[in-house]
Parts: C-alpha cells; sequence; structure tokens
C-alpha cells in the first residue's frame, strides 16, 4: 500500500479519513496504517490552500509548519488517537512544532508492523525536533539567551520611578529580570530615556543582556474626567453616561458620568452593544446614543460594586471601531523607541495589513545597526482570528513574538473563553516557532500586597510553557520576580510546553 501527496486530491483524502470505521472495535494496524496516511495526504493538501491564504512564502519551514497544523486541526482527532495509544503509538497530542514528522514516524512504525513500507521515510532525530530548535533560535534572537536554571524569561514593566532611580533597575535585575519593559502610554522620552540607561548599567553590572521592550501605547480607550456621587460604587442597574468631548455630565437619573479618551468611540456605539470596564470588572449594556453621549446601564459588576475612575480601560466586544492600531502620538514615539529599545510592542494589531502600517512608520524613521525586534499584542477576536496570517506577515521583516494580553483579551471575547483561546494562542506560536509572552495579572497579589494568592499561583506555574512571563510593577514586583525565577525553574523540571518531563521523584 503507497499513498503519496498526489496520489489523492484533497477532498477524496479527507472524506477517506473521516470514513475510517472508527468506534468500539480495535481497528487492524493495516487500517490504522491507512488512516494515518490519508490524514498525512489531507493535511499536505489543505496545508497548500492555507499557505497560500495567509501569504506565506514557500520556504518558510515554521510557517509550513503552522500551516500543516492548522489543516490537521481542521480534523476530529479523537478516534484516532486512541486507536494509536493502545498499541503505544504517538497519540499526536504533542506535534506542535513537528506535524508531518510525527505523522512519518508514526506511520512508519505501522509500516514495520504490517510490513508495508511506508512511502514517506522516517525523519531522523535532528529532523524530528527541528521546530523545537527553530523556537529556540527564535526565542534566543528575541529575548536574549536564556537563564542557566530556567527557560522561561521574566519580562517586568518598570515603574515611573526607574527613571531617576539606577538602584531600583539593578535590584529588579539581580532578582532575575530578563527584560525590563517601558510603557510608553506614560510618561514622556526623557523619562523612558532615562529608564533605558540604567537597564544597560544594571545589564552590565550583572553581566547578563537585559533586553529592552517599548510598548507604544495605541488607540488605547480610557476613561478620563469623571463624575460620581461621593463614595458611591456602580451597581447592577445603574446608569453610566460616557461622553464624547467636554466635562462628563451628571443627573439625578444617570448619577456617573465619564469622559472618554476617544471620543469616537461614543458616536459609533449603538443601543445593545456591550461595554466593559477596567479589565472586566464591570459590564454594561448601551441604552441610548444621542448628541455625543452614550447611556450605558450596568449589568454585571464584581461583588461589592465597582468605582469609576479615570484613566481605566474600556472594551467594546461588539463595536467596530475601525481604528488605526498606529496613532500620530505613536508615530512620534518611534523615535525614541528606534533610539532606545530592543524591542517594539505594537497594541490592537489585529490584521496583516496593521504590520505593513508599522513597518512603513518605521521606514520612515530610517534604519538602524541592530534589528528591532516586534512584540504583537493579541488582544482582540480580530487578531486571533487573522494570528496566521499575521505571523506570516510579520517574521518577514524582523524577529517577532507574540503577547498573549490577557486583561484586554478576555474583556473582549469573555472571561468564559479566556482559559481555552490562551490554550490556542500557544499551540500556534509553538506551531509557527513563535516565542508566546504570558502576560497580564500574573501573581497581582503578591506584586501590590506581598502575598500570593493560591490561584495566581497556579496560573504563574502554568506560564511556564510561554517563552516569557511579564509581571506588572508594584511594591512588591522584587519578591515576585524571586519567586518566579525560582518556580519557573522548578517547573522546568517537570514539562515542556504539553509534554510532561518524568524526572525523579523524590517526595516518596
Amino acid at each position: 500500500m503507497t499513498i503519496s501527496d498526489d496520489a489523492l486530491p484533497l477532498p477524496s483524502a479527507a472524506e477517506a479519513f473521516e470514513a475510517i470505521p472508527f468506534g468500539e472495535e480495535p481497528l487492524t494496524a493495516d487500517v490504522l496504517m491507512q488512516a494515518v496516511l490519508l490524514l498525512r495526504t489531507a493535511v499536505t493538501g489543505d496545508a497548500k490552500r492555507i499557505a497560500a491564504h495567509i501569504g506565506a512564502t514557500p520556504d518558510d519551514a515554521a510557517i509550513a509548519n503552522l500551516a500543516h497544523y492548522l489543516a490537521l486541526r481542521h480534523h476530529d482527532l479523537r478516534p484516532l488517537q486512541r486507536e494509536l495509544m493502545w498499541r503505544g503509538l504517538s497519540s499526536l497530542g504533542r506535534l506542535e512544532s513537528r506535524v508531518l514528522p510525527t505523522l512519518d514516524a508514526v506511520a512508519a512504525t505501522l509500516g514495520a508492523v504490517t510490513g508495508h513500507p511506508s512511502p514517506f521515510p522516517a525523519p531522523d532525530k535532528t529532523a524530528f525536533f527541528a521546530g523545537e530548535a527553530r523556537l529556540t533560535a527564535a526565542t534566543d534572537a528575541m529575548f536574549g539567551p536564556a537563564p542557566a536554571m530556567r527557560r522561561t524569561r521574566i519580562m517586568v514593566t518598570l515603574p515611573s520611578e526607574a527613571a531617576g532611580d539606577p538602584a531600583l533597575v539593578l535590584d529588579l535585575a539581580r532578582r532575575g529580570m530578563d527584560i525590563a519593559r517601558i510603557n510608553c502610554a506614560h510618561d514622556g522620552n526623557i523619562a523612558w530615556r532615562g529608564m533605558a540607561t540604567n537597564v544597560r548599567t544594571a545589564a552590565t553590572v550583572v553581566g547578563r543582556d537585559i533586553k529592552v521592550l517599548m510598548d507604544i501605547a495605541g488607540p488605547k480607550i480610557r476613561t478620563e474626567a469623571v463624575t460620581a456621587p461621593k463614595k458611591a460604587k456602580l451597581q447592577p442597574g445603574d446608569r453610566l453616561r460616557l461622553v464624547a468631548g467636554g466635562e462628563p455630565r451628571a443627573c439625578e437619573a444617570v448619577p456617573f458620568s465619564a469622559a472618554v479618551s476617544l471620543p469616537e468611540m461614543v458616536t459609533r456605539l449603538t443601543p445593545g452593544d456591550r461595554v466593559r470596564y477596567d479589565d472586566g470588572k464591570l459590564e454594561g449594556v448601551v441604552e441610548s446614543v444621542a448628541d455625543g453621549e452614550a447611556v450605558v446601564r450596568v449589568t454585571t459588576v464584581k461583588a461589592g460594586g465597582t468605582k469609576l475612575r479615570p484613566e481605566k480601560g474600556l472594551n467594546l466586544p461588539d463595536t467596530a471601531l475601525g481604528l488605526s492600531p498606529l496613532t500620530a502620538k505613536d508615530e512620534d514615539d518611534l523615535t525614541t523607541v528606534i533610539e532606545c529599545a530592543d524591542m517594539i510592542g505594537y497594541s490592537f494589531v489585529s490584521r496583516p495589513d496593521d504590520i505593513d502600517l508599522l513597518e512603513a512608520a518605521l521606514a520612515r524613521h530610517g534604519t538602524r545597526e541592530r534589528p528591532l525586534g516586534l512584540v504583537a499584542k493579541i488582544e482582540r477576536p480580530e487578531a486571533v482570528t487573522n494570528l496566521p496570517a499575521l505571523m506570516a506577515r510579520a517574521l518577514r521583516a524582523r524577529p517577532f513574538a507574540v503577547m498573549i494580553a490577557r486583561g484586554d483579551l478576555a474583556a473582549e471575547i469573555g472571561f468564559e473563553r479566556l482559559a481555552e483561546m490562551q490554550e490556542e494562542l500557544l499551540w500556534l506560536c509553538e506551531a509557527a516557532a513563535v516565542p508566546a509572552i504570558w502576560a497580564t495579572q500574573v501573581l497581582e497579589d503578591l506584586v501590590k500586597d506581598g502575598v500570593p494568592s493560591r490561584g495566581e499561583m497556579t496560573d504563574a506555574a502554568m506560564a511556564a510553557r510561554a517563552e516569557c512571563v511579564m509581571l506588572n510593577k508594584g511594591p512588591a514586583v522584587g519578591t515576585a520576580i524571586e519567586l518566579l525565577d525560582h518556580l519557573l525553574g522548578r517547573m522546568d523540571s517537570h514539562a515542556f510546553k504539553k509534554t510532561a518531563q518524568l524526572r525523579a521523584l523524590r517526595s516518596w
């Protein structure tokens, strides 16, 4: 029995695979081998169309593997997995970085069992693990060499004080910071230059290459001036008026009001649209829109209610804003970013054209000696849908990574979907050999109050599957760095991505 990539057109191979009689009765080894070969044929055919759709170049092995992975995941593989598992073969559950090598290895083993050699040779060890090597190389190029005792890097958002306090930055570096993040939504270019200088100095002192990420603000929608009854908190049933221009306006029927940083967001709202405030701590529904104002009825808040404050984020999951991810302020900030940063964080990127927009802006500022890495922040549903094409476009130009911005992403897609979505994003990044950054509220209680919660410790341990974990600023961030440094080192001995590492256990 021989089946080549071109022996069956895609519909025939896919339909034949779906017709395999998986069920309670075990398949014979011959039928199981046929199933694997049919699946391979279907995957390679579908991957060609996927690669063309996302704009992949023919010689890009990482994006080719991503296309194979997307094609593979169009099929329900659970019945096939169970047939493979009880025979002691790979269940295909850890093939993100090596789709065809895994299928070829399984087919070769089944060929030896059946006496019908597979038409596809088994990969050697180097070829089988080539995807892992690509991801390691991409991670090192983006984030610098890994620390001695852990694979996952630690990124820390610098507070404003870091601009004028070299000792603060040096302390973070000594505790284990690998990447310093500068949030360009705050402070200004003089402060950013001070922060970057202090990071470079600290790196020299500790003898490590500490990278600088500068995160341009983008069209972030925030509350500005607010008005509310004294000490009052928003509760379900309350009404909140959002004002496109001028001062916030409250009245007896609508006692809460806020101006917004992006006036056009108000005019583009329609009745029924959802509005989420402060990373989803409050959700409401638009009741009416008129004369540059929108009235929102609160439907859900955190326990005890939510205070209305300035400088808090707003998310509009149902509203098409049509905004450019690159603002005039961002264009001005690029001069300092190019001068000071190793990586640029790109907010609200949603489509491949957004990558071109940034590339054109960077080109207008001229070239620089060392390549500037690009971190795409995945915050909106459109970015999730378009991620393969975003990867294919971005990887043409420069080192590239993805930040899973879990705060905005949860507020956009809903908290109940975040857990599964962050898993899928990690899988796609691994398939494309793109480093992933696990961000938002990691060890937040510890950073703010000095004591971690049990839930956030588990979350931080799970973050070891990413190439980088981001901590926010806070009074106890130094303690959080040390804890995370030790935790990630221990987790490296237990798991790599989805693969358990079976080190010797000493507790029993």
